[in-house]
């Protein structure tokens, strides 16, 4: 890892990113917009990971941070912005966005998680696609076995293909869905993988009958959002939902409370027996530790969440370049920290997330004894 932190982090494709996308809609903030009670405290946090110890604020810096927002029992207790970010910004959630979309599904009643994704979506019932024999709950834990490669660093990669949409606006995203091929056994093993996000969204419309952002829409309206959401979308309108959403940063922090127990100001938008599954790793393979060790060391993958434990009571959502919601279910502590760290080193880009997987959890903590 670096041992300074870049002078200029590069934010521009992190902040506002309509800006930068032929497509997108807003997602117009809550009728009746909640802001968080205030209590705010300094933090006394000692990070340790990255061969030393620090303090928040070196921490902060190293991982390139644009915003810092922390959450107690629903209330705001601490809150930063670096770079010239201001807490009305829409920051872009990358992959974060995929529990979102999982938060989404918890609220579908009737929906068949053992299922298969043809059921629901006809298309992909081709022997030649890869999502043939796939379930509704493989698509949630990423052990679709689809032959897959996530890597947006190379611009030939499946995955840099699989956004060309929404980035250049043309084509469709779903199109090239119903030819990603088979790979292994489906349920066999984990691959983390955008696409099984995409096909999750698709089955989410066709048994709602509503479209990300119509749904995310009414999900933000209860949550009290005080600002308008943004989405990528394709051409057709057909949303990237793995990893195109844009929120404030005290408004990212909606998610992760709604994910403690599935309720906000004592209503039930979630059932919470969804957060409890959805927070935990399935099968021995998804427990923490067990991913492969380019992915993160520390945390495990449930339902498009990731666990830092195994009974999934401290969960994150994450996305690429440093974006978290952070949630400690049991003490009721949400963290957010978005970020601009570079992506072309995979080796640096790995050591900034492990030590942030450290560093939420000692916030979590500060923030509870301060």
């Amino acid at each position: 890892m670096a041992t300074a932190p870049l002078a200029r982090p590069d934010i521009d494709a992190l902040r506002e990113p309509q800006r930068l996308i032929p497509c997108s809609t807003e997602i117009p903030r809550s009728a009746a917009p909640r802001p968080w009670p205030r209590a705010e405290r300094p933090l006394a946090v000692r990070v340790t990971g990255a061969g030393r110890t620090m303090d928040l604020d070196e921490f902060l810096d190293l991982t390139c941070t644009t915003s810092l927002v922390v959450i107690v029992d629903g209330t705001l207790v601490h809150e930063r912005y670096f770079h010239g970010v201001t807490p009305e910004d829409r920051l872009l959630g990358n992959s974060a966005t995929k529990s979102a979309l999982a938060l989404l599904v918890g609220t579908v009643a009737d929906l068949d998680l053992d299922a298969p994704a043809r059921s629901y979506v006809p298309e992909l019932d081709d022997p030649a696609c890869g999502y043939r024999e796939v379930t509704v709950r493989h698509l949630l834990a990423m052990t679709t076995g689809v032959d897959w490669a996530e890597d947006h660093r190379d611009p030939a990669s499946p995955a840099a293909r699989l956004v060309a949409p929404l980035r250049e606006g043309r084509g469709s995203l779903r199109e090239q869905l119903t030819s990603i091929p088979p790979g292994r056994t489906p349920g066999t093993s984990f691959t983390y993988c955008t696409a099984d996000s995409l096909v999750l969204d698709w089955v989410r419309e066709r048994a709602t009958g509503l479209d990300f952002a119509t749904h995310l829409g009414r999900l933000w309206n209860d949550l009290g959002a005080e600002h308008p959401a943004v989405v990528g979308q394709d051409p057709h309108g057909v949303a990237m939902a793995g990893g195109s959403l844009a929120a404030t940063a005290r408004d990212w922090a909606r998610l992760g409370l709604l994910q403690m127990d599935g309720r906000v100001d004592g209503r039930a938008l979630v059932p919470q027996e969804w957060t409890d599954t959805s927070s935990r790793p399935g099968e021995p393979f998804l427990h923490p530790g067990r991913l492969p060790v380019s992915i993160t060391a520390h945390a495990g993958f449930g339902h498009h969440w990731w666990p830092l434990d195994a009974a999934g009571r401290r969960v994150t959502a994450d996305g690429m370049r440093g974006q978290f919601v952070y949630a400690d279910r049991d003490r009721r502590v949400v963290v957010v920290k978005t970020s601009a760290w570079p992506h072309g080193d995979a080796w640096a880009d790995m050591q900034y997330r492990d030590l942030c997987y450290l560093a939420l959890p000692a916030i979590a903590e500060a923030a509870l004894n301060a």
